[in-house]
């Protein structure tokens, strides 16, 4: 378990602002289910969900980073869970996989020109003799926005973007699994994503800097 709880550049779980964070969200007396389920909505509610701030620059997804700015798309949010829940002992790792995303705004479909998410992140927790799955991305806010039901965490048992939205029609499919890691595999990751969504990378000036506004605005 030792590489699940090691700090790197990316999950900078000994870094004073992420172990302050950390404590902050969780009671000293808290066992370690306790303080994960307190740091998943920490990180999900917290730290907002943006798609647009997926950049290539290196430093944009550390974990201090992420934190500083307060806002994050899915990997950059997982990377600062896994890296807040390190900073208490709890062995973390990323998880990776491509999904489609039936819920967009006409905007980023635009820029992205599909609805596939590739490297779609999550967070893997050890806790009570298992791995289970944990996906803080979509807070409460953004969830309200797009009509969906926010993830719940309880520790015990995996918790993937649902399925259908709240009037039950198609959110989130799961099409391909790219395995667990036990640090950011960075360049793979923005390798993949500028195959995919040239239109975005070239017009990175063009990102919103309130994407829940722009949900709220498409699904009034």
């Amino acid at each position: 378990m030792e590489k699940y709880l090691d700090h790197t550049y990316y999950i900078e779980s000994n870094h004073p602002k992420i172990i302050e964070f950390a404590k902050k969200n969780t009671t000293k007396g808290n066992n370690p289910l306790e303080k994960a389920v307190s740091l998943y909505y920490a990180v999900r509610d917290g730290i907002r969900y943006n798609p647009y701030s997926m950049k290539p620059e290196k430093a944009n997804m550390k974990a201090s980073s992420i934190l500083k700015k307060g806002y994050g798309y899915c990997v950059a949010k997982a990377v600062l869970l896994a890296a807040c829940a390190r900073s208490q002992n709890i062995p973390a790792r990323l998880g990776f996989a491509d999904v489609k995303n039936h819920l967009n705004t006409k905007k980023l479909k635009e820029l992205m020109g599909t609805d596939t998410f590739f490297y779609h992140g999550f967070t893997e927790l050890f806790l009570n003799n298992q791995w289970v799955k944990a996906t803080p991305a979509f807070n409460l806010e953004l969830c309200d926005n797009f009509n969906v039901r926010p993830l719940e965490f309880d520790g015990t048992k995996d918790s993937i973007l649902h399925p259908l939205d709240k009037s039950g029609k198609k959110h989130m499919e799961y099409i391909k699994d790219h395995g667990s890691f036990a640090d950011l595999p960075w360049d793979k990751i923005i390798d993949a994503g500028k195959k995919a969504y040239p239109k975005y990378f070239e017009n990175l000036e063009r990102c919103s800097k309130d994407f829940a506004a722009e949900a709220k605005e498409e699904n009034q």
